[in-house]
């Protein structure tokens, strides 16, 4: 299939003013950086020598910056500590002119921090600050009556499930929200983990990565075989009647398998090469794309070119950050325009 200038264009103009609601796991990435040229005497380990600290906005949160980095409007959705990490992640969420409005603070949970320690451009180390059992019964009802609230009284253009197994997500909230959506005509997509891999039902789009989708299916699918892929696809979709489901493949790039009144439409888009430096993050920036895509009811082809693109640009930074735009944009114009 063919991608004009005017697609892409048209596909940027489109993403401006989207709503979108993003619900799921958020935490604090926070980076220690140093250099690294001598080994302790301690141990047969490296010495970073730090010179930088930097907190910056993770999980779910990186979704909403993203979202936020293309021109749409994210409107975030989770529950965090009510600690002093708690109180840096509202202050990250100001400084990066984000709502707080449906972050719901508790005092029986603690933020997630994901510590990375980064020595030479590299990364050495991660330390995880975390709890990740469920949601109590009073902080999921607050949760979903926010969350509600949201859904019946501000325009949403799309609902994005973050999921990433520190509990927020619960099957009942999951539930919830997928009928609300319903109920307005709100489409639904899902970046989803193990633990709930089973709980979304007639979503929108739902998009694992392979190891993923394994798992969820308990069975063995060969990347490299569009027969493998295609069968645990059609497997999945018919089990949980969701309309389309979009498999990052790393390096093998991206399936997407949908059927349309009874015929199978296949999007296979290969990865651009590229000089990885980190994949953190990824997962993040490719639902963030797929989900302005479905907010502005862009085709299948076209979305998977984009978000197989826009995963591919942040694996080349280290650490996790949101897709610069304009780079971005040009990319777009210069690997994905075949007119």
């Amino acid at each position: 299939m063919k991608i004009s200038r005017e697609n892409i264009n048209q596909a940027f103009a489109s993403f401006k003013g989207k709503r979108v609601l993003i619900l799921g796991d958020v935490m604090i990435d926070a980076y220690l950086r140093g250099k690294v040229d001598r080994i302790s005497p301690e141990a047969p380990v490296p010495v970073v020598s730090l010179f930088k600290r930097e907190n910056m906005l993770g999980g779910a949160a990186n979704v909403a910056l993203n979202v936020k980095a293309l021109g749409g409007e994210p409107v975030l959705c989770s529950v965090i500590g009510n600690d002093l990490r708690g109180d840096e992640f509202l202050k990250l969420l100001e400084q990066d002119d984000i709502s707080a409005q449906g972050i719901l603070l508790s005092n029986d949970r603690i933020t997630t921090t994901k510590f990375r320690i980064i020595g030479n451009n590299f990364q050495m180390l991660r330390v995880d600050e975390e709890v990740d059992h469920d949601l109590s019964a009073i902080d999921a009802a607050e949760l979903l009556k926010a969350v509600t609230h949201l859904l019946k009284n501000t325009q949403i253009d799309v609902v994005v499930f973050q999921d990433y197994n520190k509990g927020v997500l619960t099957s009942g909230i999951i539930s919830e929200v997928i009928e609300i959506a319903g109920h307005g005509n709100v489409p639904v997509v899902v970046d989803p983990k193990k633990k709930n891999f089973d709980a979304y039902k007639k979503v929108e789009l739902f998009k694992p990565n392979l190891k993923e989708l394994r798992e969820g299916l308990k069975t063995e699918i060969d990347p490299s075989d569009v027969n493998s892929l295609r069968k645990g696809c059609n497997m999945f979709r018919r089990q949980s009647g969701v309309s389309s489901i979009m498999v990052t493949l790393s390096e093998r790039g991206v399936y997407l398998n949908r059927e349309v009144m009874g015929e199978l439409q296949e999007v296979l888009i290969p990865a651009h090469v590229r000089h990885i430096s980190d994949v953190s993050g990824a997962g993040d920036t490719v639902i963030s794309v797929a989900s302005l895509c479905v907010a502005s009811k862009l085709g299948d082809f076209l979305m998977v070119s984009l978000a197989n693109l826009a995963g591919g640009l942040v694996c080349e930074k280290v650490g996790v950050v949101p897709v610069d735009r304009e780079k971005f944009y040009k990319e777009a114009m210069l690997l994905l325009v075949n007119e």
